[in-house]
């Protein structure tokens, strides 16, 4: 059973033979057939809690009424000016927004695929999106439309592209507010959501309707409890899984708000918190550590629980957050391929330096080399299953995270004999900066852009305050003098051609690189240099 007109995702999953094993043991796991994620987490809060705030917003609050009838607006425009059907893809380029959120919910609602991207890509990275997912129409904030438009005039997939504080509004105003929710399958695809590749080309990870409920239904519901009085903010935009779990499908599935903060800086979020009375906060370990220094001229009375996710949280952040505030941080593994979190503790089961347990409705183990399981202590490779699992979008990378059954997270991890697991370090080459991960091979290439380079090599090296940062060695061609003028000069290059977080924080300059007798260049020694 499908609702899908548009059958592109539904013919480019991989061979279920090449899944990951899937367990809904929980009850609560056990979705209807026919499941519709926007009618889940809105629908139902529209109509029984109508009057109740859904969004805080410094330009004005959004209650669950006024969102859904928008949502029912922006649903009547794509379907019947735009043409959308279901299966088709959307992409949606913004800042986290309450039109963001309606636009996320409205593309779910009528059964197509949200390809949702960060505000920072550029064109050459909207056009890799567009391309491998081959779609059609774009929903733009519109201070954001330029880069979109250079895609769209390329002669891509993209065909029209419509803005928000624009064009979008005034197709809205001639709609009513009524609209009947797409009957999509609960495995019906309905996210596609981009990650970073460590060779630089990104992979689409394939969700599903139950997907989104189903991170809702184990972390969110077994470890943090959320009630309706909660008010949820966070840092991530809602293109990453994380952000997007903790700001939209965790509120809205309980009946709870969720607050735009004014951007990620660490006196925005605090100011965030105390405007809006926020009591869960998501953002990664950079961001707490940035905060620490500045709470002694703040109140964040509110506050209950702290999420961090995206890249290891140390023990001594922890332990100066929880110095500071009293409160504890909710660590989390999760990955872009299994939506959201599945190893973590909350309250008194946290145990600092530890990442935590399994959380209800997974599983996990670590391996080996030849993906057999470990004793408790060993360090190998962390092996996950749950109600959610990993499908890449026409990709033979499938098999490489996919493994007898399991997913194979690309960490490594030491079991203790009481379930914790402990992070020990990548198993492969990505960089985790503060949260982003940032494929090295990407940054070279742009780099070699430069007519002043003629070889370079990236590598993550550690870092205090970021985790990690993202370093180039670079070989200069003749004429190009290596200092400070030259370092900014390539730095800037980088942020005008590619996302500026992926940017290179350190340039260092050599005579040439190490390689193997067959010319392969030999990214172990630069980085063990560098240790």
């Amino acid at each position: 059973m499908t609702a899908h007109i548009d059958r592109f995702v539904l013919d480019n999953l991989p061979p279920p033979e090449q899944w990951p094993k899937l367990i809904f043991d929980l009850p609560q796991l056990r979705y209807s057939r026919v499941l519709n994620c926007a009618t889940e987490l809105l629908d139902l809060n529209g109509r029984e809690r109508a009057g109740i705030t859904a969004i805080r917003a410094a330009e004005g609050d959004w209650s669950y009424g006024y969102l859904l009838a928008t949502v029912n607006r922006l649903c009547r425009v794509l379907t019947e000016d735009l043409g959308v059907v279901p299966g088709n893809r959307v992409l949606l380029r913004a800042a986290n927004s309450p039109m963001l959120i309606a636009a996320w919910l409205a593309v779910a609602k009528i059964g197509a695929v949200i390809v949702a991207s960060m505000p920072m890509l550029r064109a050459k990275e909207l056009g890799t999106l567009v391309d491998k997912a081959q779609i059609g129409l774009g929903l733009c904030e519109s201070s954001l439309e330029e880069e979109l438009e250079v895609v769209r005039a390329d002669g891509s997939f993209l065909k029209r592209v419509v803005t928000w504080n624009g064009e979008l509004e005034s197709l809205m105003r001639k709609k009513p507010d009524s609209f009947d929710a797409v009957a999509t399958s609960q495995d019906d695809p309905c996210l596609l959501a981009f990650t970073s590749g460590t060779t630089g080309r990104p992979k689409a990870t394939v969700h599903f309707h139950r997907d989104i409920l189903a991170i809702a239904d184990t972390f969110s519901h077994h470890l943090l409890r959320p009630t309706p009085l909660d008010v949820f903010t966070g840092t991530p935009p809602l293109a990453f899984t994380f952000g997007l779990g903790g700001e939209l499908v965790f509120p809205f599935r309980v009946g709870a708000s969720t607050a735009i903060l004014g951007g990620g800086r660490p006196e925005q979020v605090i100011e965030g918190i105390e405007r809006f009375g926020v009591t869960r906060l998501f953002t990664a370990p950079t961001a707490y550590r940035s905060m620490l220094s500045m709470l002694q001229r703040s109140s964040l009375g509110t506050l209950s629980t702290c999420v961090s996710a995206g890249e290891h949280l140390p023990k001594a952040t922890f332990e100066a957050w929880q110095a500071a505030t009293g409160l504890r941080i909710v660590d989390g593994i999760g990955a872009t391929e299994m939506t959201h979190i599945f190893i973590a503790a909350a309250g008194e089961k946290i145990r600092p330096g530890s990442t935590g347990r399994v959380v209800p409705g997974y599983r996990a183990c670590i391996m080996d080399e030849d993906t057999k399981s470990v004793p408790p202590g060993t360090v190998g490779r962390l092996a996950v299953q749950g109600p959610t699992g990993c499908r890449y979008l026409a990709d033979e990378r499938q098999t490489h995270y996919a493994v007898d059954g399991w997913n194979l997270t690309g960490d490594a991890y030491v079991m203790d004999e009481e379930g914790y697991f402990w992070y020990r370090a990548r198993t492969d080459d990505m960089i985790i900066s503060a949260g982003y991960n940032i494929a090295g091979p990407e940054v070279e290439d742009a780099l070699l852009k430069h007519q002043g380079v003629a070889e370079c090599a990236v590598i993550g090296v550690p870092d205090e305050q970021r985790g990690q940062i993202v370093k180039a060695v670079v070989v200069l061609r003749g004429g190009y003098e290596a200092g400070p003028q030259m370092t900014t000069t390539l730095q800037n290059f980088v942020k005008g051609s590619i996302a500026p977080y992926k940017y290179p924080r350190a340039i260092e300059y050599v005579i040439e690189l190490p390689k193997t007798s067959s010319g392969k260049l030999q990214r172990f020694k630069l980085r063990s240099a560098g240790e």
